[in-house]
């Protein structure tokens, strides 16, 4: 069994619909009909009576293309960061030939609030305002769950865009969309889809931006996507579109609050669990994802993952870049946010410690 923070396990409705005879999304009417059937149920798990688009490709598309879409040369835009993917960010600017600031705090906190405000404040009385400003919702590689509120007030106050990764946590817990620029999902994670698909919920003066900008790249640009009655910019992904389609059906049938509370539920179960075992969460539990959660065992979290891939057949997953033989982690995601399968991935663990 699997028990990864994404991709995560597909349930067997969704395998099915992926395996249908597909329309053709270049000529038929019917994947058109599809495309826009699905922008509007994801419209309702962001929340939002926003454009939402899907683009082919996995869910790092969408950070990529959000930075292609927004960043001119030598804009200078703020990265606000406690983990690998808000690190990320930076990177992605520079590729752009932007100016990336990073507000860095240590992994296992929160956002350095009184640095960010002081960064925006000193670069508007510089007369070099940000254009743009860079968050990670949940940090996936350490389970941090951030606040985006105050951040979004400060971004507000400063009418600077915001571009939010929502990737871990869209469909799994409440996302502010609607305070958000460009906020970001795919297809791999709280929805139980097979990767290959990037979400994004834009508001108009986003749009706006991208309009002035005109970006040059065709496949990393959310541009043609905002009007695709004339067609779509290039072949979509139609086995993954149904994929998608018939993942959304079951999260909505079930109703965006009952998903949460599951979400949370299994959260609450794994770490129980994991204190009974003596496991330290990572970060502590009041500023963890519902849902993945991460347990400290420095310097022995690959061993333990192998073991309970070999010994007890499920897989889990470890921290990534500095922190990779320093936390295992736990995906209750989507289809496999429920308790009784925690405690089955709980047990692995379980009899792999004794």
């Amino acid at each position: 069994m699997q028990f990864t923070p994404g991709p995560t396990a597909v349930p067997p409705s969704v395998r099915e619909a992926m395996a249908e005879v597909q329309p053709n999304p270049d000529v038929d009417p019917a994947f058109a009909d599809r495309y826009e059937d699905l922008c509007e149920k994801l419209a309702d798990v962001y929340e939002t009576t926003r454009d939402v688009v899907v683009l082919g490709g996995e869910g790092i598309l969408g950070l990529e293309a959000a930075i292609a879409s927004l960043v001119a040369p030598g804009d200078r835009v703020l990265c606000v960061s406690n983990g690998l993917y808000g690190d990320g960010f930076a990177d992605f600017v520079e590729s752009y030939d932007g100016t990336a600031e990073l507000v860095s705090a240590p992994y296992d906190e929160g956002y350095d609030l009184e640095a960010i405000e002081t960064t925006l404040e000193d670069a508007a009385d510089a007369g070099e305002p940000f254009e743009l400003a860079t968050l990670v919702h949940c940090e996936t590689p350490t389970g941090a769950l951030n606040e985006m509120g105050p951040v979004l007030d400060l971004l507000e106050e400063h009418d600077v865009l915001s571009v939010v990764d929502a990737v871990s946590s869209l469909g799994g817990t409440p996302v502010p969309t609607d305070r958000i620029d460009v906020c970001l999902g795919a297809s791999q994670k709280c929805f139980s889809a097979p990767p290959g698909l990037t979400t994004a919920a834009i508001s108009d003066r986003a749009w706006d931006r991208m309009e002035e900008r005109d970006p040059a790249s065709l496949y990393t640009n959310f541009l043609p996507w905002r009007d695709v009655s004339d067609g779509f910019p290039y072949t979509h992904l139609s086995a993954n579109v149904a994929a998608l389609d018939a993942a959304l059906d079951r999260l909505l049938e079930e109703g965006l609050e009952s998903v949460f509370e599951r979400h949370a539920n299994a959260a609450e179960r794994c770490r129980e669990r994991g204190a009974e075992l003596g496991l330290e969460s990572y970060p502590d539990p009041e500023r963890s994802s519902p849902t993945v959660t991460a347990f400290h065992l420095p310097g022995e979290a690959k061993e333990v993952q192998q073991r309970v891939a070999d010994e007890e057949d499920v897989v889990l997953a470890t921290g990534l870049g500095d922190l990779e033989d320093d936390i295992l982690r736990i995906g209750h995601m989507g289809f496999n946010a429920d308790v009784e399968k925690v405690d089955r991935a709980m047990d692995a663990v379980e009899a792999v410690l004794d």
